[in-house]
């Protein structure tokens, strides 16, 4: 089969498509064949090595961690899923290797797939759209009426982050770059701000703040209004330390790594098909131009998600 890999950390032309042998199915797994793969924006970080401190992920490896696709064959004592089944789902926390025409992952991560979503479009959810449901549903349980800040609102995770506050009924403020206003303002943001001349300090104050971005957390932290808690989520690969020691040193500054349930994976398909949430993609690169979105990453100013299409749509 053919899979985006890299043999060493680097630049995003280290990136190249490798033929592999082909997984099988286990005791409890779901071989999928893959139609499309998201691009996470922690992912440029990885490959180039610059989290090699806080990871114990080594090259050789592969790229992804979501995915949408159908099922090709079930392992031993695996009841719920068939082959040709449409599903989606994600790697075993903190692997990666989606982005590859057949993937073999626990039941646990596979969930059917939105029924009014293609599936190279859901490919970009799983992975924020979880880490989404978590932290706002679970870590602080954001209620009607509060007021949410997010940091980064353009991005995979922010574009989700904006369309859950709305639908949970918050006031969503949303800091993004000014060509990005007003389509965050069309996803729920009930106020829309240029993060490059917004005064922290004219904000207000947010019962959440979700932070995206990873710097001056200090700064965005007193923002919080009394009993008001910030979701970190984004690490800066330059001030690792720094960063820990912040969220460590404050109790309402938390953080966390997204492994999500299998109820919290079918969760988020029942979001998509009631409507509250929806696909952001910004753009869909072939296999052979992975670098390409790895590229497009680090520049900057991606709305959304980029999607890798693997395979060809099924007739």
């Amino acid at each position: 089969m053919r899979a985006v890999r890299y043999d060493a950390f680097g630049p995003a032309d280290v990136l190249h498509v490798a033929d592999l042998p082909e997984p099988r199915a286990g005791r409890g797994e779901v071989l999928v064949r893959v139609r499309a793969a998201g691009v996470g924006g922690g992912e440029t970080a990885i490959r180039a090595g610059r989290l090699r401190r806080v990871m114990r992920h080594r090259p050789p490896a592969g790229v992804g961690n979501e995915f949408a696709g159908h099922v090709e064959a079930v392992g031993d004592g695996v009841r719920h899923f068939r082959a040709g089944d449409a599903v989606w789902g994600l790697m075993p926390h903190l692997t990666f290797g989606s982005t590859a025409e057949l993937v073999a992952v626990p039941r646990k991560l596979v969930a059917l797939a939105p029924a009014n979503a293609g599936l190279l479009e859901a490919a970009a959810l799983p992975s924020a759209g979880t880490t989404v449901l978590t932290a706002l549903t679970e870590t602080v349980r954001l209620r009607q009426g509060q007021r949410l800040l997010v940091r980064g609102a353009a991005g995979g995770v922010g574009s989700v982050a904006v369309q859950l506050g709305r639908a949970l009924g918050a006031h969503v403020t949303a800091l993004a770059g000014a060509r990005h206003l007003d389509r965050v303002r069309e996803l729920g943001a009930g106020t829309a701000v240029d993060y490059r001349t917004a005064d922290p300090g004219t904000l207000g104050a947010f019962d959440v703040i979700l932070d995206l971005v990873g710097t001056d957390l200090p700064v965005h932290r007193r923002l919080l209004a009394p009993g008001g808690r910030m979701v970190a989520l984004a690490l800066d690969p330059e001030a690792l330390l720094k960063t820990f020691v912040f969220i460590a040193g404050h109790r309402n500054v938390v953080t966390f790594s997204n492994n999500p349930s299998a109820e919290r994976i079918a969760e988020l398909t029942r979001l998509v098909e009631s409507g509250a949430l929806r696909p952001v993609i910004d753009t869909v690169f072939p296999m052979d131009r992975a670098a390409d979105a790895h590229r497009s990453l680090e520049a900057g100013g991606v709305f959304g998600k980029h999607v890798i299409e693997v395979s060809p749509e099924r007739r």
